[in-house]
């Protein structure tokens, strides 16, 4: 393997394994990392035999070739072909060859660039495409070791990055089919790592590793195969996005994370569905040839990228089959049904029947008789005519309307001599001149086919008094050639606008301010802005306060000034996200008076007013101080920057250090050691908890510390007495203890 790879070993640069001169490459590498290359070159996408068996795996399909070398190479001239196969058409394929004078050309044959004579005696071809990735060797039987080339070469990493990004660790894009039959696990491939050593393993974490759904894939710790441990299915999930990283036999990272895709291949396991089971469509008597009836499409689970979801569609029976039984014809591409039948043959009161029923067979595979069935039924309609057009029973409504207020102003009525429940008979209104604003709109009722005009957006009395509506009538259906709209299909609708009292509107709405919490008693806070929209009026406003939960606020009723009343507290529960809410309302002096409201939007910002405490308050311990470990932490109800990091220590009573130590973990949490064998009681050790606040806020506090008997993971803590640790408790008790020594002594 040295000899044969030893010229190899020169500047290169793989996924980020970075760049080394020849020298410094023999100097460092061994035997096993030169190993761990040729490994590389292997193939990146492997699929076990029984899935090659049962279906496409993505690659390379000849993973070595070997080509005579007859004194060199002819420029253009095909040494071999190359077989890569992505399972999905091959599109968008881009090969790299480790030697810069070859390449693989549209035809995927492997030729020269230019007449070579210094070939080498291996070249290493890349495969990649959004679908596929892998690499093939090409053995030069006959030729000699070439020139020292580097290794960014021989792995064949030229332009294509964006595949892959400068990293050691290599995890390749792979492929597995679902579907797959037992026995499991199957290898899907193998991540690769440039610095591999004998105490490194791999690790894969993520979703179908150890999140869920765990254990769907595992990776081989030593060697990096990648395998799936189970049936999978691609319409429930179609791909896996997972992390591999190397760490030493400490658990110390070495390389990554890099991320692992891991794409699921579809098999044609779904039939088509049409979405209902029966669809029903209506055609107008005498259509056209090739009239639209209605559209019947199914939907495929399968990857819509491949043919096991492409449908084709066919009328498989017509009943009745009279006058003709080919009436209808559906587009197999898009689902669409038109009529085949003549118009003078599609003629509703000659016909046998007003409804023909089409069975709708899709089948995926483009159709063929390989593919997958799905069923339906169509019901089709012939409907009536549209020989008359509706007319209005008046030409001009009329109708009063509150300003401010929404709803149906005025009810239009209509004749029309159709065959009711028809689109021949069915009206539709629209408003053809005189609402520029667009503050009304007109629906059909569907009982008495009656348009019904409604406001929605309220109208000012004071802009406008008078509005004058043009209205139009239609049928659903159009009019049969020889019959139009006249005069009558068109109405005229007078509105008029009456004055009521508005309430005063506030601006801006809300109102968002920001304060510091406990500001001073009587401190500004903002200013409230309201108007009277009654602008032909003289009215005065006054302000009070409508809702303001924590009674922290006051207004002045004539200028709208808002000032604090109590403390504004961002720790109190009336706050919710740093913000506190509050309503005004503003009422005017008309008759009768009239209301608004406003909102305030008050963002407090943090003072450091709470001192920290400790959690838990209770702890245990194993009166054995060799198993007497606990964590406590320190909260704080202010927040960022006055809460932590936090510092831990035993309180200030001297000898407390010679029974407990106080040992800080992280930012919020320390550890509380005991230090000598306790008598199993309850303790009340003192404890000081400090904030990062400026300036920072100390709490002296205790915790209540069970020293427990302890047996085969057992802890027994009935029967403690109360102790309270202050400092004469406890040098006492490390005076007894020091006598009951000497004594032994």
């Amino acid at each position: 393997v040295n000899n044969r790879y030893k010229s190899m070993w020169t500047p290169f640069q793989m996924s980020g394994f970075g760049y080394f001169s020849h020298t410094d490459v023999f100097l460092k590498l061994n035997l096993s990392f030169i190993l761990l290359f040729s490994v590389v070159c292997q193939v990146v996408h492997i699929g076990t035999q029984e899935e090659g068996e049962k279906g496409c795996v993505p690659g390379f399909q000849v993973k070595e070739y070997q080509v005579e070398y007859n004194r060199g190479f002819q420029k253009d001239h095909p040494l071999t072909q190359m077989l890569f196969d992505d399972c999905v058409g091959n599109e968008g394929m881009a090969f790299e060859v480790s030697h810069p004078d070859f390449q693989v050309d549209e035809e995927m044959n492997l030729v020269a660039r230019r007449d070579v004579m210094d070939s080498g005696t291996v070249m290493f071809i890349h495969g990649v495409n959004e679908h596929a990735e892998d690499m093939a060797q090409v053995d030069i039987v006959g030729a000699l070791p070439r020139s020292p080339q580097t290794l960014r070469e021989i792995l064949g990493l030229g332009q294509i990055q964006s595949y892959r990004s400068k990293r050691a660790l290599f995890a390749p894009r792979m492929h597995v089919s679902e579907n797959m039959e037992p026995p499991f696990p199957k290898v899907i491939g193998t991540v690769m790592s440039s610095g591999m050593e004998d105490d490194h393993i791999f690790h894969m974490t993520g979703s179908g590793a150890d999140q869920d759904p765990k254990g769907v894939f595992t990776i081989n710790r030593l060697t990096g195969e990648v395998s799936v441990s189970q049936e999978l299915d691609r319409e429930a999930i179609n791909s896996y996005m997972l992390e591999v990283s190397v760490t030493d036999q400490n658990g110390k990272l070495v390389e990554g994370p890099v991320a692992l895709l891991v794409d699921v291949n579809d098999q044609n396991d779904n039939r088509p569905i049409f979405k209902e089971t029966r669809y029903a469509g209506e055609v107008l008597e005498g259509s056209p040839t090739g009239t639209v009836v209605m559209t019947m499409t199914a939907e495929d689970a399968d990857d819509p990228r491949l043919q096991n979801a492409v449908l084709r569609y066919n009328i498989v029976r017509q009943s009745p089959d009279k006058p003709s039984p080919n009436m209808f014809y559906i587009n197999p591409e898009s689902g669409n049904i038109v009529t085949v039948i003549s118009p003078t043959l599609l003629d509703r009161e000659t016909l046998p029947t007003t409804q023909y029923e089409l069975e709708i067979v899709a089948q995926d595979m483009k159709g063929r008789d390989v593919g997958l069935t799905g069923t339906s039924t169509a019901t089709i309609t012939i409907t009536d005519k549209n020989d008359h057009a509706p007319e209005f029973t008046h030409s001009l409504f009329q109708a009063n309307v509150d300003e401010g207020s929404t709803g149906v102003v005025v009810n239009l009525t209509v004749d029309d001599r159709d065959d009711p429940a028809t689109g021949a008979w069915r009206a539709i209104y629209s408003i053809i001149k005189g609402d520029p604003t667009q503050s009304f709109e007109i629906q059909t009722n569907p009982d008495n086919n009656e348009g019904m005009l409604s406001l929605i957006k309220p109208l000012d009395y004071e802009s406008l008094v008078f509005h004058t509506l043009l209205i139009k009538v239609e049928n659903e259906d159009p009019l049969v050639p020889d019959v139009g709209y006249g005069s009558s299909s068109t109405a005229t609708v007078h509105i008029t606008i009456l004055d009521v009292n508005e309430g005063p509107v506030f601006f801006p709405d809300p109102l968002q301010v920001t304060k510091m919490e406990n500001v001073p008693l009587g401190s500004f806070v903002a200013l409230l802005n309201a108007t009277d929209p009654d602008v032909l009026q003289s009215q005065s406003i006054r302000f009070a306060v409508l809702r303001d939960p924590a009674n922290w606020l006051s207004v002045n009723p004539v200028r709208g000034t808002v000032n604090t009343s109590a403390n504004l507290d961002r720790e109190s529960p009336y706050v919710q996200d740093n913000k506190y809410t509050a309503i005004f309302m503003a009422t005017d002096n008309g008759n009768p008076p009239a209301t608004g409201t406003g909102t305030l939007v008050i963002h407090l910002e943090d003072y450091n007013d709470n001192a920290p405490y400790v959690h838990p308050s209770v702890v245990r311990v194993c009166e054995d101080a060799r198993d007497s470990v606990v964590i406590v932490g320190g909260r704080d109800r202010d927040i960022h920057p006055n809460t932590g990091p936090f510092k831990i220590e035993l309180g200030k009573q001297p000898g407390l250090e010679n029974t407990w130590k106080v040992s800080r973990v992280n930012n919020t949490h320390a550890q509380i050691m005991l230090l000598q064998n306790m008598k199993r009681a309850n303790y009340q050790l003192p404890l000081v908890v400090t904030d990062s606040g400026l300036p920072p806020l100390s709490n002296s506090t205790e915790i209540k510390v069970q020293v427990c008997t302890c047996k085969k993971n057992r802890m027994d803590c009935s029967g403690a007495g109360s102790v309270r640790s202050n400092l004469m408790l406890l040098l006492g008790l490390v005076l007894l203890s020091l006598l009951c020594e000497e004594r032994e002594n």
